[in-house]
């Protein structure tokens, strides 16, 4: 090891400044494209549109619509944020409760878990800090969400206008906002966390156990807003999509985004508080568990012992790394090569992928190298220590990293419109949407087998190598290019929103299909950011898993027990519980938003002519309504089970259901949402007609067409709603867990001790 303290200490805050320089940049060179009066093209000159349309009233459409959607964005994430402000307060008092119960309400100091020798900080202490780091998760993944949703409706009609010129200039547009996203939020994230540890230090001293264990609060405050975000969010968008499509498409015949249909803004909107705001908050949410977990059980280990600041810093180097590795590779994309064409489209976001993550193994290895002892050694419960060199973390981190590759590869073979799998789903469409939906359900399933050995063998590498320090980092080393995921990620949901605005905009049919061009590569990566969500939350619950188990004493975990046992197989059910109230909750808000739908439609005079506007802040409002209320029996699922299985039940079977749930969800997220997304995209393989065998099953209209908009729509809320969810539940849980694990462990079980 090379690197001092003071190198740590600049080189992590210098990495979150240019993130959010970059970010900020990004965000400048997108706002020269005007959507008001005269345009500026990016050479700074006036130009004329490739299609001959140059008119001021369409422009001022456009800035109309979107004035619309950011509108209803802002207007329920307002709401939403009051619901989470109550939640928040709430939970902030039983975390502080919880916590210093343990120690009987005492401000006496007691001695430290790792040294009896030693004086660490009180009970009252502990769970103060606890609680802040909670409060500071939770306003940090509050402002990543809103930041996304800001800049999504920001750039959705620039791209729009773009397109006017030909895809290259609008994939530029869509791609360089959904960079500002990724930068702001890994950039934000990384730095409130290594702030929040310099500050609580200040009090904890050397004691890097109880500093580090506080600090995961910072990881349940951030999951907690996301599981509402992405469930409130993804029923939000999911209950205006099936309304419009059900309506419009099938029923009345009419376009996608036809500004004739009432839900239309409603549907734009929740693919910026559903896509955007609440996978922000769900990746953020996943980088502050990997790290956090990465960081407790690192500071049981010799860092903890000889006081090693800048090994104790690993991850947080990593991920500064990582910040300057995706700035490098964005370029590649918006500055080094230019998209000249649709079928350039899905290679250049592949190519950020590889590049991303080969650059990120040169970086891991020089951090490896320089940040950590040649040997140390990592305590694993109820066993010898485990003696680590810097190398072998440099192969956990790096498995994790290539795990991810590979998983979105998959992702992308299965949802991809390119390939074979969803053309097959496409053709099935042939014989109706039953048929449709059994290709759709066999293809999900079948995409699972190669990402669970891909997490496999992560898994199994790195605990070989470093136990459950390796597992973390792992998970660390998945989300290192988080910048560069989420760009991609975000770059769906703006792309889709700027083909619907051309179709309300009244634009030529050549800016829709160029439109229509970016939102098909935009679901594929929508699919991939999702698989690398899942795939990250598996490493992350397994290696908080590890962390609660170390914490709560438990020496082993055997299944063969009762305790475990009845945990374990209730823990595997958990995911179904909660995928059907999710489920539901979308049914029972579309079924309002498909009464309106048609309502208006037969009562509005002039609609179906164009001659009459329909209402479009009544369809906003119920897609608010029942988001709101809908996502709470969801939420109040995942939070209170932990905190009541181990009150009653105890560690032992609350170990069980954590096992359970990690492994029954992954699988579940993955073909639920692939499923969605094969369906998704086998609809615009037919739309788009670009082969023989795609335009002998459309046009859009045709009997196979409404078969495919069906499987879309069965799919909606599978690829937006449950799967994204589900990744949040199984993390949660674990996260939860180990911040109430010693009140679990000094109280929990009095069920199980009354009967016995």
């Amino acid at each position: 090891m090379v690197l001092g303290d003071v190198f740590v200490l600049a080189f992590v805050p210098a990495a979150c400044v240019v993130g959010i320089l970059f970010a900020l940049t990004q965000w400048y060179i997108v706002s020269r494209v005007s959507v008001g009066g005269h345009r500026v093209s990016n050479n700074g000159y006036m130009h004329v549109d490739e299609d001959g349309i140059d008119d001021s009233s369409v422009v001022e459409k456009c800035a109309e619509i979107q004035a619309a959607i950011s509108e209803g964005s802002e207007s329920f994430l307002q709401t939403e944020y009051q619901y989470l402000s109550v939640f928040m307060g709430i939970f902030s008092v039983i975390i502080f409760v919880f916590l210093a119960s343990v120690g009987g309400f005492s401000f006496d100091r007691q001695p430290c878990d790792y040294d009896p020798s030693q004086s660490c900080p009180s009970s009252i202490a502990n769970a103060f800090f606890s609680t802040v780091a909670f409060i500071l998760g939770a306003v940090t993944s509050t402002l990543s969400g809103y930041l996304g949703m800001k800049i999504a409706t920001y750039a959705n009609a620039r791209t729009t206008l773009e397109a006017r010129r030909g895809v290259g200039p609008a994939f530029i547009v869509a791609f360089r906002s959904g960079s500002v996203m990724g930068f702001l939020l890994a950039a934000n994230g990384l730095l409130v966390l290594f702030l929040t540890i310099l500050v609580f230090k200040l009090y904890f001293g050397d004691d890097w156990v109880g500093l580090y264990e506080a600090i995961t609060g910072y990881g349940l405050g951030g999951s907690s807003v996301a599981l509402f975000g992405r469930v409130g969010g993804g029923i939000y968008t999911k209950a205006a999509d099936v309304g419009a499509d059900l309506v419009g498409k099938i029923e009345q015949n009419i376009p996608e985004d036809d500004p004739r249909n009432p839900a239309v803004i409603a549907d734009n909107v929740g693919d910026n508080v559903g896509d955007i705001a609440g996978m922000g908050a769900d990746l953020f949410g996943s980088f502050a568990e990997s790290t956090c977990a990465a960081l407790v059980v690192s500071s049981i280990s010799s860092f903890g012992t000889d006081r090693n600041f800048v090994a104790m810093c690993f991850p947080l180097i990593i991920s500064a790394a990582g910040i300057f590795v995706c700035l490098i590779t964005t370029l590649f994309a918006t500055d080094l090569f230019a998209i000249k064409g649709v079928k350039e489209i899905e290679p250049t976001l592949k190519r950020q992928l590889v590049i991303s993550t080969i650059l990120m193994t040169a970086a891991i290895f020089l951090v490896s190298w320089y940040a950590l002892p040649e040997t140390f050694t990592i305590n694993v419960v109820g066993h010898e220590p485990k003696v680590v060199k810097n190398w072998h973390i440099f192969f956990c981190v790096g498995s994790g990293l290539w795990a991810g590759l590979i998983i979105g590869f998959v992702t992308e073979y299965f949802t991809s419109n390119a390939y074979t799998p969803v053309q097959d789903v496409a053709d099935s469409c042939r014989t109706g949407a039953a048929t449709n939906i059994i290709f759709g359900l066999a293809l999900g399933y079948k995409s699972v087998i190669i990402p669970v050995f891909a997490i496999a063998a992560a898994i199994y590498l790195s605990y070989s190598l470093a136990a459950m320090y390796g597992i973390a980092v792992a998970a660390l080393g998945m989300l290192s290019t988080l910048a560069t995921g989420l760009a991609i990620d975000a770059y769906g949901p703006i792309s889709d929103n700027a083909g619907g605005i051309a179709e309300m905009a009244g634009m030529s049919h050549e800016v829709r299909e160029r439109t229509d061009a970016l939102d098909a590569a935009g679901n594929t990566t929508a699919a991939i950011g999702k698989g690398f969500a899942i795939g990250s939350a598996a490493l992350v619950s397994l290696a908080l898993f590890g962390a609660y188990v170390s914490r709560a004493g438990i020496a082993s975990v055997d299944v063969i027990q009762p305790k475990e046992f009845v945990g374990l197989i209730v823990g595997a059910m958990l995911p179904y519980w909660f995928s059907a109230m999710t489920m539901k909750s979308v049914g029972k808000a579309a079924l309002a938003m498909v009464e309106e739908v048609r309502r208006q439609f037969r009562t509005i005079p002039g609609l179906m002519e164009g001659t009459t506007k329909p209402d479009y802040k009544r369809c906003v409002q119920i897609s608010t309504d029942a988001s709101i209320k809908e996502m709470i029996p969801p939420g109040a699922l995942v939070m209170l089970t932990p905190l009541i299985v181990g009150t009653l039940f105890g560690v032992e079977t609350l170990a069980g259901l954590l096992a359970g749930a990690l492994v029954s969800g992954v699988q579940i997220a993955i073909s639920a949402s692939n499923t969605g997304g094969a369906w998704d995209n086998a609809k615009k393989y037919i739309e788009a007609g670009n082969s023989e065998h795609a335009k002998s099953l459309g046009p859009k209209g045709s009997d196979a067409h409404k078969a495919a908009v069906i499987g879309d729509t069965v799919g909606d809320p599978l690829k937006d709603t449950s799967g994204p969810s589900l990744n949040i539940l199984i993390k949660l849980m674990a996260v939860e867990s180990l911040v109430f694990a010693p009140f679990f462990a000094a109280n929990g079980g009095w069920l199980f001790r009354i009967w016995t």
